[in-house]
């Protein structure tokens, strides 16, 4: 039978047990402001019964505390991180698409392009009254300046934009790389406590709130399985577990093991108008390319890379029609060309994007190649259709590269990023000055001498390219037949290049020298006007031609140059109210998901006031039942007695 005193026993237990529940809701009263807490609790069960050879056979020894365990769900983490991940991405979508919209935006708080042009249109008109006018002439100089600092002060942003974007990408890899350090170390530190016996709820809130931070940045999937001692005839639970994290598909985290990433400088641009030095991310183990833009991807990296190399599909792409070998034997010359059963996926030499030396993709190989030429139809209008282009591949020839073969240049990336924008920009600019060029080079100065460019490129060897070479296929379309074919080479050592419209971008476009130095060299009247002048005075025949340029003559996407800026900005108003719409809409889900979650992990005030008193009533019930069994002791040990 059981012992005299078995009832302190089961009491005791009882006190013991409701005194650890307490202190358990104490603990989650104490953290209800502690982010990334979880609710404890303690888990209770009836004690193992006793056999006490009576005819009832036995009896209930009280009860005992198992362990004080979290309350979570893994199905509310799991979809908490999968949403997180978009959150992030649609964060910084919207963060960039709108510091570009403050960049090329035209209001009352910025005097932007629309604003420029028109007043250099407006100057303009102002010289067919007043063409000799060398005040009136050197306004219109200046306005159109105004023009070239607009865009150099716009590509300098935008450059800006771009250098901290891919500041950004190196932040996110490093905080991947420390959460990954930090997740493993505790795994070992969880490891070691639960394999004694015990339950680190701390440290799993600590690892919880990593793996939160770490979803907004990438995808994650986690997974933790027990550890099984096992052998022939029994397995028996370690209280170990194996916590992995797992990264597009690829091991990030395995229990106390880790793996991190590498940013790694790009020895070549991918787009002609990139910034020097922009990242792509290797595993640091393997240095196997980590690829942040695959379709399973999403989370604030893949919106940085979206932001930082975007080009909206209008990459370099072709197929290889022939490959002839250098007579140096080292290299050969590619080309790709426009037919029925290979295309371009470039045809206007003014939307040009490559860079000129860099990588392109053949047949699933990198070659490097430095330099590049292109062969165009000329029309009278002077607008040139590119028909085929020939790379100078370093280090491929006929043995490595096959004709038939898919070629790119960087990846198609379909988001409206930065390059995407820049490219636009440089688009116009060539579109618009060669027309304006075309104009200008018809007539004469105020001298009579010839008129030359007046928008030009200014290189970094400090010269101008006068365009001399499109300039000359122009001349030939217009003297001969309606169309022409003309060759234009491009080499990183500009003194062999050709002087084309592929060397003015956003950065480069400037007013001739020439003409800010004397505005009498600015051609306000064409040749054949001035050579039938009697009077001496100045014509302005050329102003009303270029006058045109404003709206009446398409320049940029069916367009004439006053609707670029609406073209543009409706580009970047789409794609900032999609993603606008996009972040709100995750961020909703994010809220919902979070509520469910919290209902479950998170600390409830008024919950835990109840469970005090629900404890302490059932603790002051355990105290009665030890003074009730006192005062039958007492009857028992000093009232009773032989």
């Amino acid at each position: 039978m059981s012992s005299t005193f078995f009832g302190l026993t089961i009491a005791g237990s009882a006190l013991s047990s409701f005194q650890a529940a307490i202190n358990t809701t104490a603990n989650n009263i104490s953290n209800v402001q502690t982010d990334g807490y979880t609710k404890q609790v303690a888990n209770r069960v009836a004690s193992e019964a006793m056999r006490v050879h009576l005819q009832y056979g036995t009896a209930g020894t009280g009860v005992t505390t198992t362990s004080i365990t979290q309350l979570r769900s893994s199905y509310y983490d799991s979809k908490y991180w999968y949403n997180n991940s978009y959150v992030g991405y649609y964060d910084q979508k919207v963060s960039y698409n709108n510091q570009i919209q403050n960049y090329i935006k035209d209001d009352s708080t910025q005097t932007g392009f629309s604003t420029i042009l028109t007043n250099m249109f407006n100057y303009m008109n102002t010289l067919s009254t007043k063409a000799s006018d060398a005040t009136v002439r050197k306004q219109f100089i200046e306005s159109a300046n105004s023009l070239s600092t607009y865009f150099g002060t716009v590509s300098s942003q935008m450059e800006t934009l771009q250098k901290s974007c891919n500041n950004e990408i190196q932040t996110d890899v490093s905080t991947i790389n420390s959460v990954s350090q930090k997740v493993s170390v505790l795994n070992k530190q969880i490891n070691q406590i639960e394999t004694a016996g015990g339950y680190a709820n701390e440290l799993r809130d600590q690892r919880a709130t990593l793996v939160d931070q770490l979803s907004k940045i990438v995808p994650v999937e986690v997974s933790e399985t027990p550890v099984t001692n096992s052998d022939k005839t029994s397995k028996t639970d370690t209280g170990a577990t194996n916590y992995t994290i797992t990264l597009d598909g690829q091991t990030l985290v395995d229990s106390s093991d880790y793996r991190t990433l590498d940013c790694k400088s790009r020895d070549q641009k991918v787009n002609q108008s990139d910034v020097d030095g922009l990242y792509d991310i290797v595993w640091s183990d393997t240095q196997s390319t980590f690829n942040p833009l695959s379709k399973s991807m999403s989370g604030g990296l893949k919106g940085l890379f979206e932001m930082r190399d975007g080009n909206n599909g209008s990459n370099f792409t072709g197929n290889v029609t022939s490959v002839v070998n250098n007579a140096s034997g080292t290299g050969s010359k590619v080309t790709f060309a426009q037919s029925a059963g290979a295309k371009l996926s470039i045809t206007s030499a003014n939307a040009m994007n490559m860079p000129t030396e860099g990588k392109i993709t053949i047949g699933n190989k990198e070659y490097s190649y430095s330099g590049f030429s292109y062969t165009t139809d000329v029309a009278k209008d002077g607008t040139e259709t590119v028909n085929s282009y020939t790379f100078n591949v370093t280090d491929g020839d006929s043995a490595t590269i096959a004709a038939g073969n898919d070629a790119t240049i960087g990846k198609s990336i379909d988001s409206m990023g930065i390059p995407y924008y820049m490219n636009q920009m440089n688009t116009f600019l060539r579109s618009f000055s060669s027309k304006f060029n075309q104009i200008e080079e018809t007539g004469v100065d105020l001298n009579g001498k010839t008129m030359g460019a007046f928008f030009v490129a200014e290189n970094t060897d400090a010269t101008e390219n006068d365009f001399s070479d499109y300039s000359s296929a122009v001349t030939a379309a217009n003297a001969t037949t309606p169309v022409t074919t003309a060759t234009y080479n491009i080499t990183t050592d500009k003194s062999t290049s050709s002087d084309v419209y592929y060397w003015m971008t956003t950065d480069t476009f400037k007013v001739a020298q020439a003409s800010l130095n004397d505005s009498s060299k600015f051609a306000t009247e064409s040749k054949t006007s001035y050579d039938n002048d009697a009077d001496g005075v100045s014509s302005y025949d050329l102003v009303t031609s270029l006058a045109k340029l404003q709206s009446a003559t398409t320049i940029y996407r069916s367009s004439g140059a006053s609707s670029f800026l609406k073209v543009l900005i409706s580009d970047n108003s789409i794609e900032t109210q999609q993603a606008t719409s996009f972040q709100t809409n995750f961020t909703n889900i994010q809220g919902a998901i979070k509520t469910q979650r919290t209902s479950v992990s998170g600390v409830d005030e008024d919950e835990e006031a109840l469970d005090l008193v629900k404890f302490q009533n059932a603790y002051n019930l355990s105290s009665k039942i030890i003074s009730t069994l006192t005062a039958m002791y007492d009857r028992l040990i000093l009232e009773t007695g032989v």
